[in-house]
Order: C-alpha cells, then structure tokens, then sequence
C-alpha cells in the first residue's frame, strides 16, 4: 500500500506519540520534498524525529514530476498541500494524508482516496496498534498541539 504525507498530520501523528507506530505498518510511506522542507523550517522535536525516520527509510522522500499539477493546485493551496496531492497522483498512491479541508476536496475531485489524521487514528485504533482510554483527555491533548 502506499500512502502520501503532508506536513501537519505528520506533526500531529509525532506529537501524539503515533507516527513510529503507524510507520511500522507494512506499506510504503512517502512525502514530498517541498514538505520536509516547510517541516524542516522550523527545527524543533517533530522535525527532527521526522528526519530520522527519513533517514532510516521509513518515509521516502520524492521530488514531483507533475509541476503542472502541483502549480495550478497550489493556486488554491499551500505548496505541499499541492505537492501531495501531485504526488499521489504521480505514485497512483493507495491514499493522501490531508487535514486540510480545501486540500481534502481538491484531492478528492482529482479521484484521490483521502484520509486524515483522525480516521488514520481511528484505524489504528481498530488494529489494536492505539488505546484512548480517556476521550477528554485525548481531546484536551488535540487542542494543546493545535489539531484543528
């Protein structure tokens, strides 16, 4: 299976201590270039823990060929928004990680499956992979990391 990262759900997947768990699935996991570098513009714990999972393969980095998918996207949407979805396009990837609601919308006029954080913790959760014993605090948790 493959799946298509942007930025924030890779954030909130770090910062919700779920993004090692969800990479241990047996799919392969890629993000554009254009994302590791608005990940990388502000150096903190997420974007270093996002680098070593590059750095271990887990994630793999692409560089897009469909520029003028990704330019008449991001008219509309930020640039890795645009790249995502122009490279899940490109890999014909199984699904696209937006939580953007525009971005959502556009990928899925463009054909995409798309899934967001919330429903990738909700599969993780099926799986037995996640336990949320305590819904408030879980919720208390999304809004102190700015999961909107």
């Amino acid at each position: 299976m493959k799946i298509v990262f942007n930025s924030s759900p890779l954030i909130f997947f770090f910062f919700l201590n779920f993004l090692e768990l969800f990479l241990q699935y047996d799919y392969q996991f890629y993000v554009p270039k254009v994302v590791i570098n608005e990940i990388n513009a502000k150096q903190d714990e997420a974007s270093n823990y996002v680098n070593v999972v590059v750095a271990n393969n887990s994630l793999i980095v692409k560089q897009i060929n469909l520029f003028s998918l990704a330019n008449s996207i991001n008219e509309r949407l930020g640039r890795g928004e645009a790249e995502a979805i122009a490279l899940a396009t490109e890999l014909q990837s199984d699904y696209v990680i937006l939580d953007d609601f525009a971005a959502r919308r556009e990928a899925m006029r463009l054909g995409l499956n798309v899934k967001g954080t919330l429903a990738i913790i909700k599969k993780m959760m099926a799986d037995n992979k996640v336990k949320i014993d305590d819904l408030d605090q879980f919720y208390q948790r999304l809004l102190q990391i700015k999961f909107r």
